[in-house]
């Protein structure tokens, strides 16, 4: 049972990450609770809130190039290169979403800057 959420929870955010990518913001009203909670300092909490917040945000137009998911049956894990068109160089985000029956209930994030390739003897990612 546990392998058959982990699975069902990457598939969620993959398919979700991807219509993401290609414009769709709506695609989070059919993953996010209505009461949706956000960790991350600055974003607000609530579906509708957090969608209308996104929807302005870097991430609405940036290209998401994913390096790791992980999941379990309750976590997903996914790891990518988030670049703007203001930032060629890009961040690197790991964002934790917390899923409760199919629905994304909570998130929590960490972004750090890329920085320079000689600062990187092993690579960023």
């Amino acid at each position: 049972m546990t392998n058959n959420l982990a699975t069902r929870n990457k598939d969620l955010l993959l398919h979700g990450l991807a219509e993401f990518g290609k414009g769709n913001i709506e695609v989070l009203r059919n993953l996010l609770h209505e009461n949706f909670i956000e960790h991350s300092p600055g974003n607000p909490s609530g579906r509708d809130a957090f969608i209308e917040f996104t929807a302005s945000a870097p991430v609405a137009t940036a290209r998401l190039d994913i390096k790791r998911v992980i999941t379990d049956a309750e976590y997903a894990v996914v790891h990518y290169h988030m670049i703007t068109s203001e930032d060629a160089r890009g961040v690197a985000v790991v964002d934790i979403w917390r899923l409760v029956d199919g629905v994304i209930t909570e998130h929590w994030d960490v972004v750090q800057p890329v920085p320079d390739a000689d600062q990187l003897p092993h690579g960023m990612f």
